[in-house]
């Protein structure tokens, strides 16, 4: 039930944190500053794949206001260890997969456009980027390998000699032989190769890091925008710098924006840390933007080849994907996981009973790749939700109908889906049926012959997306209290865009009835939080947010023994109702806070009580939870330029509870533009030598507001019992669903003239293109 209080669960309230980020009083990476800082530059590959034969840096030394010149061999020297990261993978062979070693700087071979040969340490970021270009490095091209269909293919240039094929994994999941019978038995087999594009995360405030290192105690601080400032901390001192790690502090400032970009550690953190030891300075390295381009990890990049087996009817009998997953020139310290970690998506909301996918990772002559918005949960339901709008078209079916003749009933809860998931609920049907509705889904037929008569194509698409969120892990919350009554809660999440210092003010305002100018909120430092788990798979909300409860309910149990004590009262008959405990029965009462400032009297507390307040809280799930949703897109394409107008675009979720429905929409909002900009236009692009053509924003489009229509979005809330405040995670919920209503809609009005599948990203020449084949052809029949 919705609180009646202003601010508490449930309501929407505006963002708290809002009106010091928007007047520039936030602290990103760059705010942070430090007496005497140097800055550091990188001095970057323009080669794909070549050996190093020399590096001379006399000219850069020389340069005024250089203070220093790092290169691979000062790193090795100084017996700096590599970025690591987990390997739970094996090869074909069931050897160890192959995680190749990544100093922070090379010194012997280069294998992507962007690694760094060398840092520039000066006075200032120019002196430093002008002497980055008087370091003459002499290097021996090698062949490349680009494709990622083809990386693994028998007579590719290996990149790594201890890798065969270029190949570091084979992932299998599914029931292979009952899948194979399946298919081989069904009367009508669906099968397509899809691509799933190379993308950029592009978050607003590019990467950097400062670094001071204090060699009185032996000790570095570090601020950078990283989503597990904890995890980070850890692989830095144990594997980088080989060190405690209460010999290191680790912040992460306001970040503006990471979707996954800035869950894996970057050569440019160990590189300002080891700098600044080096030159008794603190050090700064800031990305400029087209650098980023380059430098940061990128994302998605697979061809995946799929099966979709039916009988007459339309029900689905198997499904089967083969899938290529490039990983780039190395593997980034959680690079395995958006391949395979959240393939069960592949289920979808459907009875589907035999599913089986294989994955093999492979290396190639680009940037690494890492996790961006959705981690492999839009690529897993874009596969199966384009595949049962092509099984549509060929069966002569309406793609609603037959999505409806295959989904779960709600009274099949708990379902185990054939690729690991167990739904513990949802609505699919009525939510299907809720968005057809209201997008007129019916009258779609009527708008499509007003634009042909008006010369243009008209196409609706739709998604049923299901994914998992908030994995089992844990997070913790610690709330401290200060004589005056005022808070401060310390949680293991990190911030980067997603509210969470309101929802977490919203949680303790419902439970202790404080007002939210009394409470802060500090996350991402590893000196003032305990410990955390950090930011990332829509988990924030669930499992940091029933952290937050529970500590609260740990500080409502000390208190309401303080004011049964100074009501001289039982605590039996004591309770918490709107910020004031209440004797039940009277009008006997004191306010919450009241008892929180006597928790540090001795005089006012009960005998044997422990002074102050300050509780601890840690909380983790047992299971996933599973947010769903349907969006229904409906665009028109112009023949003659192929440009694509997204006319209406409605969407209904269930994200369970929404401790904060404005929020909630806010995430949505920004997840459809980011799933839509994919499939519209976003684009990493190397050319056949292995430079990268998209570089910039001159070359990469970015989605503006204008390529977009107004969103209807709408909620459907199925409370889940998997937490105690039974929200599902929602961060990635309008990626998820939109790459493949968007792609459906847009191939459903090029299908209106015989065209065929055309994959992503649906630019206007791609469109124009594939319009005018289709009419050549048709006028020829």
């Amino acid at each position: 039930m919705m609180s009646m209080m202003k601010f508490a669960i449930g309501q929407s309230v505006p963002r708290t944190e809002d009106p010091r980020l928007l007047r520039g009083r936030g602290q990103y990476v760059d705010d942070f500053a430090l007496p005497r800082q140097a800055h550091a530059v990188m001095v970057r590959s323009p080669y794909p794949h070549a050996d190093i034969k020399s590096i001379d840096a006399a000219a850069a030394l020389a340069f005024p206001g250089v203070i220093d010149v790092l290169t691979g061999a000062d790193y090795a020297a100084d017996g700096l260890g590599n970025i690591m990261g987990p390997t739970p993978y094996k090869r074909r062979d069931g050897s160890p997969m192959f995680r190749p070693p990544r100093p922070a700087i090379t010194n012997d071979r280069v294998r992507h456009v962007g690694q760094i040969v060398a840092v520039v340490i000066a006075e200032s970021v120019n002196a430093g980027k002008d002497a980055a270009d008087l370091v003459e490095v002499d290097y021996d091209p090698l062949p490349i390998v680009l494709g990622t269909a083809e990386a693994a293919d028998v007579g590719q240039v290996q990149i790594w000699d201890d890798c065969a094929n270029n190949e570091s994994f084979l992932f299998e999941s599914g029931d292979r032989a009952a899948t194979d019978a399946a298919i081989a038995a069904a009367p009508r087999v669906i099968t397509n190769t899809f691509v799933i594009n190379r993308i950029h995360a592009n978050t607003m405030e590019p990467r950097g890091a400062l670094a001071e290192y204090d060699p009185g105690r032996d000790h570095y601080t570090i601020y950078s925008g990283l989503q597990r400032a904890f995890a980070g901390r850890a692989t830095l001192c144990k594997n980088i710098f080989k060190i405690r790690q209460n010999q290191m502090r680790f912040v992460t400032g306001d970040m503006g924006g990471s979707f996954g970009m800035k869950g894996a550690m970057y050569p440019e953190i160990p590189l300002a840390g080891w700098a600044s030891k080096r030159v008794g300075r603190p050090v700064k390295w800031r990305c400029d933007r087209s650098e980023g381009f380059m430098a940061d990890d990128h994302c998605r990049d697979n061809v995946s080849t799929v099966d979709l087996a039916l009988d007459d009817d339309g029900k689905f009998l198997g499904l089967r994907v083969r899938t290529n997953a490039n990983l780039g020139a190395y593997l980034s310290s959680g690079g395995f996981g958006p391949p395979t970690n959240n393939l069960g998506g592949l289920a979808g909301v459907y009875t589907t009973p035999a599913i089986h996918v294989e994955v093999a990772a492979v290396f190639t002559n680009t940037s690494p790749t890492s996790a961006y918005r959705g981690a492999g949960r839009p690529e897993a339901s874009y596969i199966l939700e384009r595949s049962i709008d092509m099984a549509a078209r060929e069966m002569g079916v309406d793609p609603a109908e037959l999505r409806r003749r295959n989904m779960i009933a709600p009274e099949a809860m708990p379902y185990k889906t054939p690729l690991t998931f167990i739904y513990d609920c949802g609505e699919f049907e009525t939510v299907l049926d809720r968005t057809l509705e209201k997008a007129g889904y019916a009258g779609f037929a009527d708008r499509r012959a007003q634009s042909e008569a008006a010369g243009k194509l008209r196409g609706i698409g739709m998604s049923y997306t299901i994914e998992r969120a908030a994995s089992p892990s844990s997070e913790t919350a610690e709330l401290r209290f200060d004589t005056s009554g005022t808070a401060t809660v310390l949680v293991g999440t990190t911030q980067h865009g997603q509210g969470h210092e309101t929802v977490y003010k919203q949680i303790l305002c419902e439970k202790l009835g404080l007002e939210p100018e009394d409470i802060a909120v500090i996350e991402g430092d590893t000196d003032k939080v305990s410990y955390g788990t950090g930011t990332g798979g829509s988990r924030s909300a669930a499992i940091g947010g029933t952290a937050v409860m529970q500590v609260a309910d740990k500080v409502i149990d000390k208190t309401r023994k303080i004011a049964a004590h100074l009501l001289e009262a039982s605590e039996q008959d004591i309770t918490l109702e709107d910020g004031k405990f209440v004797i039940a029965g009277t009008d006997r009462s004191i306010p919450f806070q009241e008892a929180a400032v006597a928790a540090f009297n001795p005089k006012k507390i009960p005998e044997g009580m422990e002074q102050g307040l300050y509780e601890f809280a840690t909380y983790s799930p047992d299971v996933n939870n599973y947010p769903n949703g349907c969006h229904v897109c409906e665009v028109e394409i112009s023949k003659e330029t192929g440009e694509i107008d997204v006319l209406q675009y409605t969407v209904i979720d269930d994200c369970g509870v929404e401790l904060n429905p404005l929020l909630v929409k806010g995430q949505v909002h920004g997840g459809i533009a980011q799933g839509a900009g994919q499939a519209l236009m976003e684009n990493i692009v190397y050319e056949e030598t292995g430079q990268l053509v998209s570089g910039s924003f001159m070359d990469y489009t970015m989605p503006r507001a204008d390529d977009f229509c107004s969103f209807d979005i709408s909620a459907h809330p199925v409370p889940t019992k998997t937490n105690p405040l039974g929200v599902k995670g929602v961060g990635e919920a309008g990626t998820v669903g939109s790459l493949a209503a968007v792609m459906n809609a847009v191939n459903n009005a090029l299908e209106s003239i015989g065209a065929d599948h055309l994959e992503m990203p649906l630019t206007p020449p791609r469109v124009w293109r594939a319009v005018q084949g289709a009419m050549t052809a048709k006028a020829a029949e």
